[in-house]
């Protein structure tokens, strides 16, 4: 209980998140690449002053360096194209678009891992991706290419994923995610040095042009760093199994503050869509869970 608690407070609070940056854009005139520089930057002074806390100057030297900066590198490209999504289209699009990320997973640990899917978890994620193309479509009529960005997103972010896997974590989650706001703070300089060199609008750097555009990138930055560290508490606390079908509450989340700030709403065929994609992402996470236990018995009774 005390993971599900966790868990469900992080997927209301991490969402906060993707509506701030939208606002940031929309209502502040500030680019998506300056927005997730923010993130990144009030990540890192947020998280800081707890790992200096708990682990010393000694935490500041994980043991795998460069592994945990490729990590704030992709997790920046990720966000990155997040950010720029969400300030073109609806946040229920994006977020239900975005978590096409479980299949694209499953299927680069199927090409790279050589882990085995079966055709029962193949059917589910042709049915989860064509449940995306319910949702891009529309968008794509009014937005065009930028559509696709959220499934670019996912992409980065399955990439993530199986980084974590191939490599391990030789260091704790506070001094990753320390190091990661280092990462993808560095990343953001260059990225925003080269988008706004060539004369992108999407990386135009900026400072804040109110105390609320401060308190908002600040507080911005903050979620980032304390709600995936909530995320890896609630995972601590209860089997993953049981906490990951929780993961789809950020649509809910993100629906309700696209209504409330933004007076955006899915239409009937989107919320097929988001239906679909939810649904075939439970069938697999059924599935997984499934096998895990049926391996499970089968090395009880080799015993």
């Amino acid at each position: 209980m005390q993971g599900l608690a966790i868990m469900l407070f992080a997927m209301i609070i991490l969402p906060c998140m993707d509506a701030i940056a939208k606002y940031m854009a929309v209502y502040q005139d500030m680019s998506p690449g300056q927005v997730t520089f923010y993130r990144f930057f009030f990540q890192l002074v947020s998280v800081l002053p707890l790992l200096l806390t708990t682990g010393g100057l000694s935490a500041l030297k994980p043991r795998r360096l460069w592994f945990n900066l490729l990590r704030g590198v992709l997790l920046a490209g990720a966000a990155l194209l997040f950010f720029v999504s969400v300030k073109y289209m609806p946040l229920a699009d994006v977020f239900a678009i975005y978590f096409v990320e479980p299949f694209i997973l499953t299927c680069l640990s199927a090409l790279v891992l050589r882990e085995r899917v079966g055709w029962r978890r193949w059917l589910a994620i042709i049915i989860g991706f064509g449940g995306a193309m319910i949702v891009i479509q529309p968008s794509f009529e009014l937005f065009g290419a930028k559509s696709l960005l959220p499934v670019l997103c996912a992409f980065l972010f399955a990439c993530y994923l199986l980084l974590n896997r191939l490599v391990g974590t030789a260091d704790t989650p506070l001094a990753m995610q320390t190091i990661a706001g280092v990462g993808g703070s560095l990343f953001m300089i260059v990225a925003i040095a080269v988008g706004h060199s060539a004369g992108a609008v999407d990386f135009v750097p900026s400072l804040p042009h109110s105390p609320l555009g401060w308190i908002l990138v600040i507080v911005l930055g903050t979620i980032s760093g304390y709600g995936h560290l909530l995320v890896v508490k609630a995972f601590q606390a209860a089997p993953v199994s049981l906490l990951a079908p929780f993961h789809y509450f950020e649509i809910i989340t993100g629906t309700a503050l696209g209504f409330l700030i933004f007076g955006e709403f899915p239409t009937a065929s989107k919320w097929l869509g988001i239906a679909i994609i939810v649904g075939s992402g439970l069938f697999m996470i059924w599935r997984e869970r499934r096998a895990g236990q049926l391996h499970s018995s089968l090395n009880r009774e080799s015993i």
